[in-house]
């Protein structure tokens, strides 16, 4: 998130407002200190003109944060005006106290009025804290009635404890949501103004007007005849799309009753002026809510029981640990809670996974809730047993699925399993980085349409697509599936989100996650506005005598508007392990699916229970119960902070002059073609929230911006080396992804600024290094390999006994997957016979799974022809790991 105003100690960059707001009052605290104890030194003076510049930002900045506000901020700069550093110092202090969670410093008898001394006393509450956003405009004395009603009504049996944030308008109400994440409830009076009088950055009014236009652009959610309640329930509106995770509650004295019919949909509830204390324990209650995390409060309950045990699992209650003599270790270093928790019982609270109707059935609510989903389901052995678990529920022998010829393996497993037919889309290449992009939703319209020209449309039952990539490239789920619906108005659609759980928690983000799109599309699709131009389009495309479509070209040509009639069917899996906190293992699988009931269930359960183990890790599961419990309580701050962070990377290294020299972060201009997006600017979070927006908002593909992929091409080592022996085995840097001449940095919530600065230390260190071996040792400034990394294969074909006598790509997997395990059936050929043979003309088939890591799909698949251009390929690659090749004897192939 950009800064309200420029950062003064960074001109000219675009610094998050959360990092401006901390670095601004530590610079204060280190800039007036100087003056205080050296006033007449040449630097302190020089620090004046700086600290007056964090002044204004901070007095601009502290509308939209509760506690000390922009009052204070003014005493202090009146304070250094009249020369009273000393006094001004105590009171930056308490400021810089309070956002590091650290108690002041013995007493203060610099207190300026009795709101002043509430303030201090509060900082000494222990209980977590929140705020809560009130619109509306209001004097001074007023502001300080309700702050002061507020701690008034405070009781000690209270859990929790909030603070104001007290803004005028509209625009304010935006800045505030945007800016402040401890925000938690948002109570809204009709008496506010609409603009904003703060002197904001052009960055975030740009982002104010994209909040507005985008709730003025959505299907209403409700209307009403009286223009002020209208105008009320369109900042509802506004707020709710940026922060759906904020509960709203209106107070207002007329036309409540007129606001009935809203209630439901925007305002969890609606108040008289009078009703504080029941608005009180509203706003208290909804957080107790959000904290409450029925599953691991439930495996605490059975830690502490006293129970005897006479069942499986000798290491629970720490039976076979604490009376053994050799194993004591494992309840040193693990703990006694671990053991505790251990059970083989569904019994006293702890539910059953494949069953729940207790405490994992509320926690499995509550994900739900938190990821936007109409049902979810908590995972415990990983997203490839989710993906599993989806395919086997959805689709039946000989269904044709399109998938991603890139995805992961777990999908081609599935559908080999599954018996599905499966015809490959093939995402666009990066060949100078060896490794893949997205499929163009251009290429997924064609075979859509190639299947109705053959008359096997109907034959055609779901998309799977990876979102977002492992290399960070994000499609947009709503247009995918609004005009593949168009074509198909039943297809079923499955988003790999493995690496994407963080971004239903930021307000650009989200809008690209499967959940949203499929809540917006069902939207759209009831309003009169989209059958209105469903029937404009359908009345171009279709001959109005036959009823039958037009040539497949017109299709190509326009964005495809589905049926009003088009039905939702959408599932998402979620490595939750991997972006959010949760132990290893721990996923999800989302679902919104309007024919759940009818289409769907029974096969989910049994696909369910056909993959999930009947004694699941509770650990895993009780990690994920608090993971949603994070994520809905603080994921906007973290996640904001971890775009951020991964910004800050990406900036210093592209403008460090030794960095730049060596390594090369890559842009959206290297990894999506200029046909793919409307976006000119390399990094548009780097230019701040608004050129996000608008690249999220309009291009067909983007970047996640808290992935950084650097270029090693200078160094002159490949991407292996350089993970390994120079990151991992030198400085402990773990990096999960390389290629080639590329590796992959991923920032994550748990990302700090500290592991940020230490990364480039080392990067600097190594670039130094590499800069001494070129010119002492005579190095090329690059790799020079004599052979350079041949283009990325497409997807062959499936050898004429697995595939469709249509012509149609899709093929038996599973056919050939088993005749691949009959020893009668195969053979091994090394490289160079295989080279041999395909060079005369021969055609062998792969008789399974070759995938080398990296890249991490696979290149050959079972029943899958062998060309030159595969082998050219592995015979490239420097990987360490290729599963499914045998060095000793070569590839497995069907006679």
């Amino acid at each position: 998130m950009t800064s309200t105003i420029d950062t003064p100690n960074a001109p000219g960059m675009p610094a998050s407002t959360w990092r401006l707001r901390s670095d601004a009052w530590e610079f204060l605290r280190f800039a007036v200190k100087r003056l205080a104890v050296e006033a007449d030194a040449r630097d302190a003076v020089a620090n004046r003109d700086e600290i007056r510049r964090s002044l204004r930002a901070l007095e601009t900045i502290e509308l939209y944060w509760a506690g000390f506000g922009q009052r204070y901020v003014r005493h202090i700069r009146e304070l250094i005006e009249q020369d009273d550093a000393t006094s001004a110092l105590e009171r930056i202090g308490r400021v810089v106290h309070r956002l590091r969670g650290t108690s002041v410093p013995g007493g203060s008898d610099q207190v300026v009025d009795e709101a002043d001394l509430a303030e201090l006393q509060d900082d000494a509450d222990p209980r977590t804290r929140f705020e809560v956003l009130l619109i509306d405009e209001t004097t001074p004395a007023d502001r300080d009635a309700i702050v002061s009603e507020g701690r008034r009504l405070r009781t000690d049996a209270d859990d929790f404890i909030y603070d104001f944030v007290i803004v005028p308008s509209a625009d304010d109400a935006i800045a505030a949501l945007l800016t402040n994440p401890n925000i938690l409830a948002c109570v809204v009076r009709p008496g506010f103004s609409d603009r904003s009088h703060q002197v904001l950055s052009g960055d975030l009014r740009e982002t104010i007007a994209l909040a507005h236009d985008q709730a003025a652009t959505a299907p209403a959610a409700a209307r009403s005849s009286i223009p002020s309640v209208q105008r009320v329930l369109r900042l509802a509106d506004t707020l709710h799309a940026l922060r759906p995770e904020v509960d709203l509650y209106l107070v207002a004295g007329a036309h409540i009753e007129d606001l009935a019919g809203a209630l439901t949909h925007r305002f969890r509830r609606v108040f008289r002026r009078e009703d504080q204390l029941e608005l009180h324990l509203s706003l208290l209650r909804r957080v107790s809510h959000l904290y409450d995390a029925p599953f691991f409060a439930a495996i605490q309950n059975h830690a502490r029981r006293p129970v005897g045990v006479f069942h499986a699992l000798p290491v629970g209650r720490g039976g076979s640990v604490v009376t053994s003599k050799w194993i004591r270790d494992l309840a040193d270093f693990y703990g006694m809670n671990l053991l505790l928790a251990e059970t083989s019982a569904t019994s006293g609270g702890l539910d059953s996974l494949l069953a729940p109707t207790g405490a994992i059935k509320k926690a499995q609510d509550l994900a739900a809730r938190a990821f936007g989903a109409q049902r979810t389901f908590l995972v415990t052995n990983g997203t490839s047993t989710a993906n599993k678990i989806v395919h086997q529920a959805l689709v039946e022998p000989d269904d044709v699925v399109l998938v991603d010829r890139n995805c992961h393996k777990s999908h081609h497993h599935a559908l080999m399993l599954t018996g599905g037919r499966t015809a490959y889309l093939e995402a666009y290449p990066l060949d100078d980085f060896a490794f893949y992009g997205a499929v163009p939703l251009e290429r997924i319209k064609r075979l859509l349409l190639d299947y109705r020209a053959a008359g096997r449309l109907h034959e055609v039952h779901m998309i799977t697509l990876t979102n977002c990539t492992f290399d960070g490239i994000v499609y947009d789920p709503d247009r995918v599936m609004s005009e593949c619906l168009a074509i198909k108005p039943d297809l079923v659609f499955l988003w790999d989100e493995a690496w994407f759980a963080f971004a239903a928690f930021h307000p650009v983000t989200r809008q690209r996650t499967a959940m949203a799109s499929a809540k917006r599309l069902e939207e759209r699709l009831r309003s009169s506005a989209h059958a209105a131009a469903y029937r404009a389009q359908r009345a171009r495309l279709f001959d109005a005598d036959s009823g039958e479509p037009q040539d497949d070209e017109a299709w190509m040509r326009e964005e495809l508007i589905p049926s009003p009639d088009a039905r939702i069917r959408v599932y998402a899996t979620q490595s939750t392990h991997k972006t959010l906190t949760a132990l290893r293992q721990g996923s999800m699988i989302h679902v919104y699916d309007q024919d759940w009931a009818l289409e769907a269930e029974y096969a989910f359960h049994e696909a369910f229970m056909t993959h999930t183990s009947t004694s699941p890790n509770y650990q895993i599961l009780a990690s994920l119960d608090l993971g949603r419990r994070q994520v809905e309580l603080e994921g906007f701050e973290l996640v904001q902070r971890q775009l951020d962070l991964a910004t800050s990377l990406a900036q210093s290294v592209a403008r460090h002059p030794l960095l730049r020299r060596t390594f090369r972060v890559l842009t959206m201009r290297d990894l999506i073609p200029a046909d793919y997006r409307r976006s000119t600017r390399p990094m548009p979070l780097r230019d701040g929230l608004a050129a996000m927006w608008r690249a999220w908002r309009d291009d067909e593909f983007v970047i996640d911006p808290s992935r950084v992929t650097i270029e090693i091409t200078r160094t002159g080592v490949d991407g292996d080396t350089f993970k390994h022996t120079h990151l991992m085995d030198q400085y402990g840097i773990q990096v999960n992804k390389t290629s080639r001449n590329t590796v992959l940095f991923m920032t994550n919530i748990g990302t700090s600024r500290s592991a940020i600065a230490y990364l480039i230390e080392v990067l600097v260190k190594l670039a130094e290094r590499f800069e001494r071996d070129r010119a002492t040792r005579g190095l090329p400034e690059a790799r020079t390999d004599d052979d350079a990394m041949p283009p990325l294969p497409d997807f062959s074909a499936f050898a004429p006994a697995y595939a469709h006598p249509s012509g149609l790509p899709d093929g038996d997997l599973r056919g050939a997957f088993y005749d691949g395990q009959r020893r009668g059936l195969i053979e091994y050929a090394t490289p160079e016979e295989l080279r041999e043979r395909v060079s005369r003309g021969e055609r062998p088939v792969s008789a399974g799974f070759v995938t080398p890591y990296p890249p991490g799909f696979p290149v050959l698949v079972p029943g899958q022809i062998v060309t030159a251009e595969v082998l050219d390929f592995m015979a490239a690659l420097d990987t360490r790991e290729i599963h499914g090749y045998d060095a000793a004897r070569g590839y497995r192939l069907i006679r």
